[in-house]
């Protein structure tokens, strides 16, 4: 099993990173403020403009780190990678599959089953917890709607109808997430998805996280040998990471919507930590984000039981586990992709 090592963050952006022998260095203003040997590293994400010398990133595509460069927002910008790893064989049964309508289905299907399944029980399991503090009724309908989706999902046979079914679920989860909130309602108020920008706190918080959790699904997909930008749910586009995107589908929910509600029920973060910039975007500010990220690494080293392998996990191996898992499917190991169920 792979070793899940460091992820290093670097979050102010007049901050350069350079390698000196086997270590990344961190630089401001030319002056050195510290530095990491590479071989604890995993990636390394950094939100700053300076950028990186070259020779760091040709150290860290040699070591296989993966080097994300975000905007400040957390937008993903560019990404380094090194040369193309992986068997041909699968890959080229990978592009296959992604051209053929119903192998790609089966998949697809298969990956908003298991977001649907676990959207349903991030709300079962609110309502299990907070029983005297949510309006169960309330919730308990839409936890209903969503079973009965994914037994449509279940028969579903094309792409167009599994949108509309992937859609509509996302809705009615959506739609009862604000009563979910349970401290600090009056600066953490959640009146649906705004993308690009987040027009909200809560927006920018889970924007960022499904980013973070995007990259993560991108990094075990190439560590497999698997093509992150051929998916079969997302549709092809130019710089989209189609595959990590429909690995997140089935993440999303217990990875980083139970994340983003923690750190709001819990008054990790206040509403004081967001910049309202002109156009109406929502951000963290620089020491929210750090507060974050820190909070996000330690979710990762949190270890559960994988539902499929029956194992110990942490849970930042699981899109590496799925990805490991997708990959002996493609091979025929497997007589189907098993979604991640969680519960």
């Amino acid at each position: 099993m792979k070793k899940l090592l460091n992820t290093l963050y670097v979050t102010s952006p007049d901050r350069y990173l350079s390698l000196d022998g086997e270590n990344v260095v961190v630089l401001e203003e030319q002056i050195e403020i510290g530095r990491i040997p590479l071989h604890n590293l995993e990636a390394i994400v950094t939100f700053g403009y300076t950028g990186a010398s070259p020779a760091l990133m040709g150290a860290c595509a040699k070591r296989d780190i993966n080097l994300v460069f975000l905007s400040g927002s957390g937008r993903f910008l560019a990404r380094v990678s090194g040369e193309v790893r992986g068997n041909i064989t699968l890959r080229r049964e990978q592009y296959h599959r992604a051209m053929d309508a119903d192998a790609s289905i089966a998949i697809a299907r298969n990956c908003i089953l298991g977001k649907v399944y676990n959207a349903k029980w991030v709300l079962e399991r609110a309502c299990r917890d907070y029983p005297m503090r949510l309006d169960i009724e309330k919730i308990k309908r839409k936890s209903g709607f969503l079973s009965e989706s994914m037994k449509k999902i279940k028969d579903c046979q094309d792409a167009p109808s599994l949108r509309g079914l992937e859609g509509e679920a996302a809705s009615v989860y959506f739609d009862v997430f604000d009563d979910l909130i349970l401290q600090q309602k009056t600066d953490f108020c959640f009146q649906g998805r705004s993308r690009r920008p987040p027009l909200d706190a809560v927006n920018a918080m889970l924007s960022f996280a499904y980013t973070l959790l995007t990259g993560m699904c991108a990094g075990g997909l190439e560590t497999v040998g698997l093509d992150p930008y051929a998916g079969f749910f997302h549709t092809d586009r130019p710089g989209r990471m189609s595959l990590a995107l429909d690995m997140v589908e089935e993440l999303r929910s217990v990875m980083a919507d139970r994340f983003v509600l923690t750190m709001i029920n819990k008054k990790i973060i206040g509403a004081d930590g967001f910049i309202k910039k002109e156009n109406g975007a929502v951000i963290m500010d620089d020491d929210t984000r750090k507060i974050f990220l820190s909070q996000w690494k330690a979710k990762k080293q949190e270890i559960i039981r994988h539902p499929f392998l029956d194992e110990k996990v942490e849970w930042g191996m699981v899109p590496y586990v799925q990805a490991m898992l997708l990959a002996r499917y493609i091979r025929g190991d497997l007589d189907e992709y098993p979604p991640f169920f969680w519960k």
